[in-house]
């Protein structure tokens, strides 16, 4: 709080947010969040004003925080989990406020039903006559919020007042306000981070066993190789939604399943290399003179199939992001974490495709392409280099 005033009974706690306002729209919505309220006795009242140029002021929101419950015990807290967002540009309430402002102040009788939708026009403008017609007030407004505690020691973590404009940013912002442009820069990491862990994590699994299976045979070679064809045969899709609908839209799920799946074909083709490079004099020798298992399979095999191992690993970098893009499309990513797919998915599942907003269409389309491409080319790039058969003479 920017100041604390003790009055009977408590203490009454101001946060305050001073803003420039010199545009002649008025804003598209007036919003307040509250968060992690915590109270030993008596449960705080907040109050959400709006103070005008002209020196008048608002009542926006009145706020009674829940009590404790039956068997709770102190301190008690309130929005922990889950922030409390009031939209105020179409809460009962404000209606009612303004409502009362404008009989007071103007001497304007209006209701409710006529204040619907027009509550910014009305809070960031002047009466000017018949209805509800402003002229729009430009100048410095200040929000105030308003706290009265019982205990000095009661707080609110979090106090946000969001004001809502038409435009913001290079490509503006989606549905819940966020700007797109920082969607697509963040986007960009996390799809390298899901490519690359998946891509490392699957072809170490796949890698590994493939040399196992191949090289010792018998028992070990028919309980891995059958395990790959299960895996292989189990629908990825279906199981997925099913777990996310189990456990609930997370990141690390995905990563896991798709893990969990991806490494059963590497596991096949790694298998049949190794069963012809057994036999070959290299191995025998090597095996004459006494090496372990380990020591062939991982410093002598594994060598010989690198150039492989390395092209795969560049190549299922993109067919992981691709597949986390097609996931977040269908609304099963983590709401949490903003990736080029669920910026696709918001665009269609708000209609911005519908009405023309390729600007929030065609950029993560784009760069989940370019990201994809860019890694199959250096993948074509390094194999001259890690297979010097293909290496080019001039």
């Amino acid at each position: 709080p920017n100041e604390s005033q003790e009055v009977r009974g408590g203490v009454v706690k101001t946060y305050r947010f001073p803003f420039a306002y010199p545009y002649q729209a008025p804003p598209t919505f007036l919003a307040v969040t509250l968060a992690d309220v915590t109270y030993a006795e008596r449960a705080p009242a907040v109050l959400v004003s709006l103070v005008r140029p002209d020196g008048k002021e608002v009542h926006l929101y009145r706020l009674a925080v829940r009590g404790p419950r039956e068997g709770e015990t102190a301190p008690f807290r309130r929005y922990g989990d889950e922030p409390l967002r009031v939209q105020l540009s179409n809460d009962e309430t404000t209606l009612s406020a303004v409502q009362e402002f404008l009989d007071g102040e103007f001497n304007l009788q209006t209701d409710t039903n006529a204040l619907g939708g027009q509550v910014d026009r009305v809070v960031f403008g002047t009466p000017t006559g018949a209805g509800l017609a402003t002229e729009p007030l430009t100048g410095t407004y200040e929000a105030l919020v308003r706290v009265a505690v019982r205990d000095p020691n009661d707080n609110i973590g979090l106090v946000r007042f969001v004001l809502g404009g038409a435009v913001f940013g290079l490509m503006g912002t989606d549905s819940l306000g966020r700007d797109l442009a920082q969607g697509l820069l963040f986007g960009l990491p996390v799809a390298l981070f899901i490519g690359i862990l998946v891509a490392l994590v699957s072809t170490a699994i796949g890698t590994s066993l493939g040399i196992v299976s191949g090289y010792l045979g018998g028992g070990m070679d028919l309980l891995i190789q059958r395990l790959s064809d299960i895996l292989a045969n189990v629908p990825v899709l279906p199981l997925l939604i099913f777990m996310l609908f189990i456990i609930g839209p997370s990141l690390y799920v995905i990563l896991f399943i798709l893990v969990a799946f991806s490494w059963t074909g590497m596991t096949i083709q790694i298998r049949s290399m190794v069963l012809h490079m057994r036999t070959n004099q290299l191995v025998e020798s090597i095996q004459s003179l006494g090496a372990s298992h380990s020591r062939v399979m991982f410093r002598h095999i594994l060598p010989q199939i690198a150039p492989y191992v390395l092209s795969h690993l560049i190549f299922a970098v993109p067919a992981a992001i691709l597949a986390e893009a097609g996931l977040s499309f269908l609304g099963l990513g983590d709401p949490s974490i903003p990736t080029w797919g669920q910026i696709l998915e918001g665009g269609f599942r708000t209609g911005g495709v519908y009405v023309g907003y390729w600007w929030w269409i065609i950029p993560p389309g784009l760069l989940i392409v370019l990201t994809a491409l860019t890694f199959m080319l250096i993948s074509l790039g390094l194999e001259p280099v890690v297979n010097p058969r293909l290496r080019r003479t001039r």
